[in-house]
């Protein structure tokens, strides 16, 4: 394997795992709102809480990996990702400050200001529809390059389909994944009220997920028509991931073993994220830079490679201890700590 494809291949790991860790805690902001909108939040409240309050400093961890490592691996993303994203980076920046704000106002300031809940539960669904103006400016067509600049096109970005199809698909990914996971969790807090919400939750938001992820697919065709011709050439990857989706909803349907239902929503979308991944090589913005274009020298690619596998090697055992210390104790869980 060529360093270029080792090192896109770490920094796509890390951004699976932002995409699930990531998912929860912004849909568990969602849903807090949602259900206080309703009067439901006495029903939710205590299980996400006792969720997020361990976990959302660590949420951001592997998304600050993975910006850090782009730049590291490929200079020139730099260059032409810089400042065309100026704005809509800007955006997901206040929008992650105002949610990380939250966490400090709602602990040491007053605890059910319908104010903080509302600003935590949009930021929820907009900090997603943000960030992945990233994926949809990689297929070409939203920038003004020059020998002298790179700039945003962004009324096309504004009016363009496939753009708007993006935002809905990453906001229902976000709110099924977050569902799926926080039943499994209140299934083992022995919370039937808050199991059964937000099974219901999971499963509404199921089949959005897959019929705007084909809406998603085939504005493809208009946008990129050679990424999408490399999807149909994968599409047995696509096929394993509608499988998992089956499986896991099945799961959920029938209330059993909520763990493996998540875990088979898990598989669902590593192989979606693995197949967009992989048909997307080698290009990161077609079509003018690929991976193997400015790619780093190969003493700093070698330092990164080495420096990203100890950062996992630290990671994982720190994600483990969480786990066992907090999410999946069984006192903690049940909020007897």
């Amino acid at each position: 394997m060529s360093l270029e494809l080792l090192g896109i291949s770490v920094l796509w790991i890390f951004l699976f795992g932002y995409l699930i860790v990531a998912s929860i805690d912004f849909g568990a902001g969602f849903f807090v709102t949602y259900s206080e909108w309703t009067g439901q939040k006495h029903v939710l409240g205590n299980i996400i809480q006792r969720y997020l309050s361990p976990v959302w400093e660590v949420t951001n961890v592997f998304l600050v990996f993975f910006f850090v490592g782009i730049v590291g691996f490929f200079p020139k993303t730099a260059y032409y990702y810089g400042s065309a994203l100026l704005i809509p980076v800007s955006i997901s920046i206040i929008l992650l400050a105002i949610r990380g704000s939250y966490y400090a106002f709602s602990t040491y300031g007053s605890k059910d200001n319908k104010w903080y809940t509302f600003l935590y539960g949009v930021t929820g669904v907009l900090i997603p529809a943000s960030l992945t103006t990233v994926l949809t400016i990689s297929e070409g067509g939203y920038l003004t390059i020059t020998d002298e600049s790179v700039s945003l096109k962004l009324t096309e970005l504004l009016t363009s389909p496939y753009s708007w199809s993006v935002v809905l698909l990453s906001i229902v990914s976000v709110l099924f994944i977050s569902a799926s996971f926080l039943t499994y969790y209140a299934n083992k807090a022995e919370d039937t009220r808050a199991e059964n919400l937000l099974r219901r939750y999971a499963l509404g938001w199921s089949v959005p997920s897959v019929l705007i992820a084909v809406i998603v697919f085939y504005m493809l065709k208009s946008q990129n028509l050679e990424h999408f011709q490399q999807m149909v050439d994968l599409a047995w990857m696509f096929m394993i991931s509608l499988g998992f989706f089956m499986i896991g909803v099945y799961l959920i349907y029938k209330r059993k073993a909520y763990g493996w239902a998540f875990t088979a929503v898990m598989m669902q979308y590593f192989f979606a994220f693995l197949g967009y991944g992989a048909s997307h090589y080698p290009y990161l913005l077609y079509p003018v830079l690929t991976i193997y274009d400015g790619f780093t020298n190969e003493t700093m690619a070698i330092a990164l490679v080495v420096a990203f596998i100890f950062g996992l090697l630290l990671l994982i055992p720190a994600l483990y201890l969480l786990l066992r210390l907090f999410l999946f104790n069984r006192d903690y869980v049940k909020g007897n700590e």
